[in-house]
């Protein structure tokens, strides 16, 4: 029998196999960075565009923030003028109601009754005054009552009082004026003549 010696073939196989492993080793380990590599690449650049796409998103709000700050100095400044012109309306509406008040408290008022003030807080008439009976003080609170231009009469105190060394009573009472049964009487009054 013949005897071959084997062991260094098998030393040439074995070493041609661990060349041939690390071979595939060192591919395999290059083909892993350069995919971790191009990985990295690829997220940097998505990262890149969408801070991109941010500050852009940034820019426009920034924009859109301004706008919306012009706008509500608009809607302010259209508030204010809007106040300031049903001010010039109410005052314009309203610059004859002295004369129709005046006019109305002079038709109301009955003989033997003087007022001393007049006053107005809003809608509401605070009368003071000297009769000589109070009798007269309740014909006035019913005329004011059947006035068109006011309502609500309410005596708030009725007193003795010395005036020029006679003898009379002295009221207050207040009233609410009221513009829109005013103004129906005035239609009504207009449509007549």
């Amino acid at each position: 029998m013949i005897r071959i010696n084997l062991l260094p073939h098998r030393e040439l196989a074995r070493a041609a196999r661990r060349r041939h492993f690390n071979v595939l080793l060192g591919v395999a380990v290059a083909i892993g960075v350069i995919v971790v590599a191009l990985g990295h690449m690829l997220i940097a650049a998505q990262q890149s565009a969408q801070e991109a796409r941010n500050a852009y998103l940034e820019q426009e709000i920034a924009k859109l923030d301004k706008q919306i700050g012009e706008i509500q100095r608009i809607r302010e400044q259209t508030q204010a003028l809007l106040a300031r012109k049903q001010v010039v309306e109410t005052l314009q509406s309203s610059r004859t109601e002295v004369v129709y008040l005046f006019d109305q408290m002079i038709r109301v008022l009955p003989d033997g009754l003087y007022l001393k003030s007049i006053r107005q807080a809003g809608n509401v008439l605070t009368i003071g005054g000297y009769t000589q009976s109070s009798a007269r003080v309740s014909t006035l609170m019913r005329n004011l009552e059947d006035s068109p231009w006011f309502e609500s009469p309410r005596l708030i105190e009725i007193k003795a009082a010395t005036v020029n060394n006679l003898r009379a009573n002295e009221f207050t009472l207040t009233i609410k004026q009221t513009r829109q049964r005013a103004d129906d009487a005035n239609a009504k009054g207009s449509k007549k003549s």
